[in-house]
């Protein structure tokens, strides 16, 4: 690898491991060769997700952001030039993102599409604070979360219909337990994911939840809510198993710390205002076994 691209790629491990995360990113599970090129992908949308939260800035200016941020993936997708220096608001590590999302779009001939299909996300963080109904989350969840899980198969040189689609079953289970976990957080930042059908069938008052009251009703919400998570966490199973090598460890890992953030927010009965759950060193040593301990679906089997 050419010094220039390996110190790229260097960089994004380096925000990829700067960062927590429920489930682990570019981590010593994933065959070698694909760990630069997850790095990557990862340290790019982290960044467009810190725009869409920068709530120092007014929306506009997000949205400014990750329209810059779209140009340069532009750019890199179509040109061998070197990609510009950081501009104000954007991380410093900017242009070795840059060279190396575009090596690994080079290489591996990754769709930009689903890079662009994040970015729209990320702005609909900005613009969209609330949703009617599950449908309406879950076509949100198809562009914020289904796209990392395709491009990490595509990544690791699968190109299937089938573990696409179990794929992203779990991706977007994926996001929902993080948002079950982030409610407060979210709220705080003023978005509110749990959909207002949902609320309303409940009785779940937005001004409970503002005075940090995880009343009864935000329980049963809360609760159909993690039961729908864990139905697409069983559908997206198989992904673990249609896989090959190393990748599939990384694959159960990660399915089984979503499952597990689930498990703790049923544990302090949802109150994430006064718990949130999370997911440390203690937890990996629990799911190490777990990942060995693996009994494929019957789909994969």
């Amino acid at each position: 690898m050419v010094a220039g691209i390996a110190d790229a790629y260097a960089s994004c491990t380096r925000v990829a491991r700067a960062h927590y995360e429920n489930f682990p990113v570019a981590s010593w599970l994933l065959p070698r060769h694909m760990r630069p090129h997850v790095a990557a992908l990862y340290a790019f949308a982290r960044a467009a997700d810190d725009f869409a939260d920068e709530g120092d800035l007014p929306a506009g200016a997000r949205v400014q952001l990750i329209d810059g941020w779209e140009r340069r993936l532009f750019h890199a997708a179509r040109s061998l030039d070197a990609p510009w220096p950081a501009s104000p608001g954007e991380p410093r590590e900017t242009p070795e993102i840059f060279i190396a999302l575009r090596e690994s779009i080079r290489a591996l001939s990754l769709p930009v599409s689903h890079f662009e299909a994040l970015l729209s996300a990320f702005r609909q963080d900005v613009t969209v604070t609330r949703y009617r109904t599950w449908d309406q989350m879950m076509q949100y969840c198809q562009r914020s979360a289904n796209p990392v899980g395709r491009l990490v198969l595509r990544i690791a040189g699968y190109d299937n219909p089938n573990l696409d689609a179990a794929s992203d079953a779990m991706c977007a289970a994926l996001q929902l337990a993080n948002f079950w976990q982030d409610l407060k957080i979210d709220f705080d930042r003023g978005r509110l994911y749990l959909p207002q059908d949902e609320r309303e069938r409940h009785g779940a008052l937005e001004r409970d939840l503002a005075e940090g009251n995880i009343t009864v009703e935000w329980q049963r919400a809360l609760s159909t809510a993690v039961a729908r998570t864990r139905l697409l966490f069983d559908e997206g199973r198989c992904v673990c198993d249609g896989v090959r090598g190393r990748l599939r460890y990384e694959l159960r890992a990660t399915w089984l710390g979503g499952v597990r953030i689930l498990d703790r927010l049923e544990r302090v009965r949802f109150d994430v205002v006064r718990r949130r759950p999370t997911l440390g060193a203690g937890d990996a040593l629990c799911i190490a076994p777990l990942v060995l301990a693996w009994r494929p679906t019957a789909a994969a089997s």
